[in-house]
């Protein structure tokens, strides 16, 4: 009769003597006996020890043995108040005896303590709060049966808990832990925060508390998203119900509280059912299987209606015919959960292990003067591999294709509580090999590629330096008239029209031109190069060249007189620039007129300078000017041939002129 609160799990638990922390009663015994697998050792640790040693721990004392029954061997006998035990008491086999007595005594607490299997060195009771702990994050293993009534916490997921609440009562209304399991908890401190809410999750409330100085939150693996009945991401066909209420209110308007109501922080009515009795369901299709971690209900949420469901029973399946009530590991009975306390406040529970199922039901167990309830379902995607379920016998046919079928824990566990092995099949080999592959391929394409770029750059790089080494006035290596005239042979024929053939002119018809018909005769075919502008007959020429002379008059012109000819015409007396893609200046045509009767002896030929000022001088005595200009816009490259003939004193009166190689096609004579 001196037993207190106990839960004894499979790897770990936690008991107490009874009244704890209150001083225990007098004479009073409990023994517990603790058996984890075969194999594995016990190890013990006290969270709390205030036991009256007045008669040196004769009548009211802890005793701790070996083994289970007559053989057992005492490892040790402890008491005393306020007593700190050091480090953990560790059996020698898969067995454990704890043995309570309390004699005579007027104070003295008794004790509670937690017990593990000696793999988890990280141990800790259910008395230890965050404030226990230095490190800003740590990890801990809690034992199960820490839902205790004498510990408090204050907060909730995910603003965080205040430090002075119990850690594994904590995780076990975070959801992160079993009560009836226990398991391990990573936790993150950080600074406090005004104030904390209260809640009811995980059958542990969850008080209202000020400020503190910190507080303390759990990681976790992520998969606590809502799964879609507030979204409206499930809809309304795959919500169905047992059976629909529906009433007619004072005003004669029908009202029907459909299984789609069940949609949590929707308004207006929820699903509520017809008939309320313990047959009653509601299911939620998910399209897919879902990893499911929790669920939140709420009552009616209308103030009129005090509907709610207080205590439910979860059942899932994969083909909505065969039903699986959901278990805890190691209980062979349903679990049952516990629901609203009233028709506002959300309550959730956590699925530990998570269910995997693509259909869903909530069977109701016990209601508030209706059933009635909203919905949410908490979880993520269920896209590995599913753990190898045990083959199981079909039961015998049922009549009812909805029948409740209750499945061994054995099939539970292994369908939902395999979290290492889907870890470790989250990249299948092939799938790595794939990945080792293109770690390899990917750096060596981006060399390549970034290789073939540079050799572009320099390339472009040096052919710009070439050109800009090449100077104003000279052509490139393959712009050359020499170039271009040697490769014209390996070019094909013209054809005939297009012929390279003399033009030739007489003297006379020349004479009885005037200058400004003298253009339109000596124009041809349009030239692959430009040619000089010919400013009439200059008396007095100096050395032949194409450059342009500095501005300003010149010496030999200034006895001129500008008004001996008797047409005004003026013309540049240089050659115009060549086109960009041409050579930059023209070779001049050199014209000998000195057998032509108008031309004065003495005067051997036409000079391309430009005399000062913008018009050109004028010869003494001459009245016939020739004038000739071809088009320079020709893009092709060209070559002039000097005159066919040596005309000088004297001479034929024919002159021979060279046409130039040309491109067949025409250009109109300007005018200057």
């Amino acid at each position: 009769d001196g037993c207190g609160h106990t839960v004894l799990g499979p790897e770990s638990g936690t008991l107490a003597s009874i009244n704890y922390p209150q001083t225990s009663p007098n004479s009073t015994v409990c023994e517990w006996e603790i058996r984890v697998n075969p194999g594995q050792r016990v190890q013990l640790k006290f969270g709390d020890f205030d036991i009256d040693d007045s008669d040196a721990c004769h009548s009211s004392y802890l005793r701790v043995h070996n083994g289970i029954g007559p053989n057992r061997t005492e490892i040790g006998k402890y008491c005393g108040f306020g007593f700190q035990m050091d480090g953990l008491i560790t059996s020698k086999s898969n067995e454990v005896t704890v043995q309570f007595m309390s004699g005579t005594h007027t104070s003295g607490r008794g004790f509670l303590a937690a017990y593990s299997t000696t793999d988890k060195s990280d141990l800790i009771t259910c008395l230890d709060n965050a404030s226990h702990f230095s490190e800003p994050e740590f990890n801990k293993y809690c034992p199960a049966g820490c839902v205790i009534p004498f510990a408090d916490i204050s907060g909730t997921i995910p603003h965080g808990y205040r430090d002075s609440s119990s850690l594994c009562m904590a995780g076990v209304h975070a959801g992160v832990v079993s009560n009836t399991l226990g398991g391990q908890i990573n936790v993150v401190i950080s600074k406090g925060i005004p104030y904390y809410e209260g809640s009811l999750a995980n059958n542990v409330t969850s008080k209202a508390a000020p400020l503190s100085p910190s507080l303390f939150t759990f990681k976790t693996s992520g998969c606590y998203g809502t799964l879609g009945m507030e979204s409206g991401v499930i809809p309304d066909s795959q919500i169905t119900a047992s059976s629909v209420l529906e009433w007619s209110d004072r005003t004669g308007e029908v009202n029907i509280w459909k299984p789609e109501n069940a949609r949590l922080k929707r308004a207006g009515p929820p699903w509520a059912a017809f008939i309320s009795d313990e047959h009653q369901w509601l299911q939620i299709g998910l399209n897919k299987e879902k990893r499911i971690t929790g669920i939140i209900t709420t009552g009616s949420t209308l103030a009129e209606f005090h509907y709610y469901v207080s205590a439910y029973r979860i059942l899932y399946s994969d083909d909505a015919q065969r039903w699986t009530a959901y278990r805890e590991p190691g209980v062979d009975k349903d679990k049952i959960f516990q629901g609203n306390t009233e028709l506002y406040q959300e309550v959730r529970n956590n699925f530990i292990p998570p269910v995997v199922a693509r259909f869903f039901r909530i069977n109701p167990l016990k209601w508030h003067q209706k059933i009635a309830m909203k919905v949410e379902l908490l979880g993520c995607q269920y896209s590995i591999g599913r753990a190898p379920r045990l083959t199981v016998p079909p039961p015998p046919p049922s009549r009812n294709d909805d029948s409740i079928h209750s499945v061994k824990t054995s099939l539970q566990t292994d369908k939902t509580t395999f979290t290492p092995e889907i870890k470790n099949t989250t990249v299948t080999p092939s799938v790595t090999k794939d990945v080792a592959l293109a770690a390899v391929l990917v750096p060596v394409l981006v060399m390549v590629f970034t290789t073939l770029i540079l050799i572009l750059v320099c390339a472009w790089h040096w052919r710009n330096r070439k050109k800009k080494t090449e100077g104003t006035y000279d052509l490139p290596y393959w712009d050359r008239a020499g170039w271009w005239k040697g490769m014209k042979q390996f070019l094909p024929t013209k054809s005939a029209e297009h012929e390279e053939t003399p033009v030739r002119y007489s003297s006379s018809e020349i004479s009885h031109l005037r200058p400004r018909e003298v253009p339109a005769v000596l124009q041809t075919e349009s030239a692959e190069y430009a040619q000089p502008l010919v400013g009439g007959i200059v008396g007095t020429l100096h050395q032949r060249s194409t450059f342009k002379p500095e501005e300003g008059k010149e010496a030999s012109y200034a006895d001129l007189d500008p008004y001996n000819s008797p047409i005004q015409e003026v013309y540049h007396a240089y050659a115009e620039p060549l086109p960009i893609t041409g050579p930059e200046y023209a070779t001049p045509i050199i014209m000998d007129m000195s057998s032509h009767p108008s031309t004065p002896l003495g005067v051997p030929s036409i000079s391309t300078f430009k005399a000062a000022g913008n018009q050109a001088p004028p010869l003494v005595g001459t009245y016939n000017k020739l004038l000739s200009r071809t088009d320079s816009t020709s893009s092709a490259q060209a070559l002039y041939d000097t005159p066919k003939g040596q005309p000088g004193p004297g001479a034929a009166a024919e002159l021979v002129y060279q046409v130039p190689q040309s491109v067949a096609h025409s250009t109109g004579s300007k005018d200057e």
